[in-house]
């Protein structure tokens, strides 16, 4: 009896510690509202593509700067400190746009998003190891992707809301998006901060150089790579996807941003069975089966015109590419057991993709229109399909 008490009672206290750290990861997707937004930003100010891709070019450039002092931060101040220090940053960025959406307003707001996601991406994937360990780690990231990914899908329903709902909004429109996210970042900050969670101390300190030498282990540099990609297609697909729509059929932007939505839907549903099928399937072997989805996907969007091929296209990318971070993410954090913090800043710094990407594709979609863009995404596909067959480390 006593031991069936303290199973509930130990049961109770791990659900009072997840579901904080959950509300975390939704907050963490507040990031992928860029895509919905830059394409509102890009109509609002007749923007190039080249111009409004800077826009999520620019929240990725900060992982470069701020995911390894992250680590070293963390070591200093704890890893559950460092996540509130992301979610002050990440309100703050959302406050910025209700105070207009000209090209410095957003540039600002873009900025401390950027940073306020490096920090907290950077944080919070360590952060889940002192509550969960082993064999369940990649399930459980997965299922915290999953609640990112729903934060994602909403991004682009929020805004079309906004834009064009007779509802008041106080003039901000598709803005309003922000002040809702703003609201519950406020609530993510009050629950973590309430919730006790015993952290291990780091047995030293580490500087910068040091963590950067990590890149010179083989696997580490190749789930580097793969970090890269895999963010390199997320944020191009979530900005492009209602482009090609637009491009090829002639719609207009606020019903063209449901390819958004049918990407985060597929998505979302992606991160929700692969919680369930990483507990049973081989991670090579989905991970395979996902790379595979996606360079179909990729193949759909470069010789189709017609709205529903183009539709599942975009579907089979974004259920493809749901779970490639969980994988490649827990398995460069389980290759260094004593060096997590500084591994997991090396990870978000391949975020650093989301800036590449989407430069690329922007040059690329204004020289030979949106093709060019997902010519550069299948660049990044087959590099996972060749990290898949090199990397004996999935398992």
């Amino acid at each position: 009896m006593a031991m069936t008490q303290s199973l509930v009672t130990n049961r109770k206290s791990f659900m009072l510690q997840i579901i904080p750290v959950m509300l975390c990861f939704f907050a963490m997707g507040f990031v992928d509202l860029v895509g919905t937004a830059s394409n509102y930003v890009q109509k609002d100010l007749a923007l190039s593509d080249s111009q409004a891709n800077l826009f999520p070019s620019l929240v990725f450039f900060w992982f470069l700067i701020f995911s390894v002092p992250t680590g070293m931060l963390m070591n200093k101040i704890g890893r559950k400190k460092t996540v509130l220090i992301s979610l002050i940053v990440t309100a703050a960025s959302l406050f910025v746009p209700a105070f207009g959406d000209s090209y410095a307003v957003m540039l600002i707001s873009f900025s401390l998003l950027g940073i306020g996601n490096a920090i907290m991406q950077t944080s919070l994937n360590p952060l889940v190891t002192n509550l969960i360990s082993g064999d369940k780690l990649a399930s459980t990231l997965t299922f915290g992707q999953f609640v990112k990914a729903i934060a994602s899908f909403l991004a682009p329903v929020i805004a079309a809301w906004g834009a064009t709902t007779a509802f008041p909004t106080f003039g901000l429109g598709w803005r309003a998006l922000f002040v809702i996210y703003a609201v519950i970042s406020l609530l993510s900050i009050s629950l973590l901060a309430a919730t006790p969670i015993d952290e291990e101390k780091p047995d030293r300190a580490t500087g910068i150089g040091e963590c950067l030498r990590l890149l010179g282990r083989p696997f580490i540099f190749l789930c580097f790579l793969g970090i890269m990609c895999h963010v390199g297609i997320d944020v191009g697909t979530n900005t492009t996807a209602p482009k090609i729509i637009i491009e090829r059929l002639g719609i207009p932007l606020e019903e063209a941003g449901f390819a958004t939505g049918i990407y985060f839907i597929f998505r979302t549903a992606g991160c929700f069975l692969g919680a369930f099928f990483l507990r049973s399937i081989s991670p090579k072997l989905f991970f395979g089966i996902s790379v595979s989805m996606m360079l179909a996907g990729m193949a759909i969007l470069f010789f189709c015109d017609t709205l529903t091929p183009l539709y599942s296209g975009i579907g089979l990318i974004g259920f493809g590419n749901s779970n490639i971070f969980s994988v490649v993410f827990s398995q460069a954090l389980v290759y260094t057991p004593n060096e997590r913090n500084e591994v997991s800043g090396l990870m978000i710094m391949g975020l650093f993709g989301g800036t590449v990407f989407p430069l690329a594709m922007g040059y690329a979609a204004d020289a030979i229109g949106q093709a060019g863009a997902v010519a550069i995404m299948t660049i990044g596909v087959i590099y996972l399909m060749y990290y898949t067959f090199k990397i004996t480390m999935i398992r």
